[in-house]
């Protein structure tokens, strides 16, 4: 960074040590990192699932479905005893009809005893684009009850955050490099679609601005030699936060609403590893929530998020704690289904 920059973060320090509560110190990524461990090792030693088997046979649109759905089959976590499983995948085609998945369900629980068990509970899906309201009740309780697994970021009024869940976007390839830091924030071309804000940070030199897409090599390099990736919510690109995470670029997200459906939002500290900066104060203040960020919070958040990388990582086969793995354990924790008591009608 340059000389006015590195004065001005000196001055605003003296600010801040009279004016300040103290940051505390994290050493881990996780909300719960006492139970984290044996949670995992629990559920690698003990978690199944059961698979219907798809009529007719088809394929994932998206490639991170495919990735997901291709390492599920894979894996000792599949099972054909459904007595022993813990959660039941209905897998269908991302262009099925709303009217084709409630016959496909009304199918399931007639033939089959496992649904009405729960009314649908213990059972999950994938699904980008998400399932419409519908009145069918087939519907009402895949909406309402089954754990949605969709992409990152999921469509408005399409995610209900208690229960559903998003898959991290594939991420680079290039493995995380040390370079010296040499912008204050970066922003690669469409994550930002705000021209008033894009056009604030083009004229401060501390900020790289992307005008069109790098190469992945480059990409990676900007990505680790600059302190912040700013992305804006709903109208920008933000499949990258995973990216910038792990090589240690500190996300930082504008938007004006609330976020519930960032990955692994029940198992990593979000707040703590990335800022999210509201929209009304423009460039300027964006500016200003970095450099105190620079100074008060900035170390932390970059340990706390490479440390988190890992998480985000899609490996062929699926290793240890990585993407996979991490939304395993996320249906894992989500195995204690809730046992509705159907009402006889007189």
């Amino acid at each position: 960074m340059s000389t006015t920059t590195s004065i001005f973060l000196f001055l605003f320090s003296l600010l801040l040590t009279t004016h300040s509560k103290p940051i505390p110190h994290l050493t881990s990524p996780y909300l719960s990192p006492a139970t984290i461990s044996a949670n995992y090792d629990s559920m690698v030693k003990n978690f199944k699932i059961f698979i219907y088997k798809p009529n007719p046979h088809f394929t994932f649109d998206s490639p991170v479905q495919s990735l997901f759905y291709t390492s599920l089959l894979d894996t000792d976590l599949a099972t054909n005893n459904t007595d022993e499983a813990h959660l039941f995948f209905l897998p269908f085609p991302p262009d099925l009809p709303t009217r084709s998945i409630a016959r496909l369900i009304r199918t399931i629980r007639t033939d089959l005893p496992y649904w009405n068990r729960t009314l649908g509970a213990d059972h999950f899906y994938l699904s980008c684009s998400g399932v419409g309201y519908e009145s069918d009740r087939n519907l009402v309780e895949l909406k309402k009850n089954s754990i949605q697994i969709s992409c990152f970021p999921t469509p408005p009024g399409q995610l209900i955050p208690h229960k559903d869940i998003t898959l991290p976007p594939l991420a680079s390839p290039h493995a995380p490099t040390t370079n010296t830091t040499t912008s204050l924030g970066y922003v690669r071309s469409n994550w930002v679609n705000d021209s008033a804000i894009v056009k604030g940070l083009r004229a401060n030199p501390e900020f790289l601005i992307e005008s069109e897409p790098s190469t992945p090599q480059i990409y990676a390099q900007r990505l680790s030699s600059s302190k912040f990736c700013i992305f804006e919510y709903g109208d920008g690109d933000v499949s990258g936060i995973g990216e910038a995470l792990r090589f240690g670029c500190v996300p930082v997200v504008i938007t004006d609403r609330p976020i519930q459906d960032l990955p692994f939002m029940d198992v990593l500290r979000w707040q703590e590893m990335a800022l999210f900066v509201g929209r009304r104060g423009g460039a300027k203040e964006l500016e200003r929530v970095l450099v105190r960020a620079c100074w008060e919070r900035h170390d932390q958040m970059r340990r706390l998020g490479t440390a988190a990388g890992q998480h985000l990582v899609w490996n062929v086969p699926p290793r240890a704690l990585d993407a996979f793995h991490t939304l395993v354990y996320q249906l894992w924790l989500r195995r204690h289904t809730i046992r509705y008591v159907r009402r006889e009608t007189a």
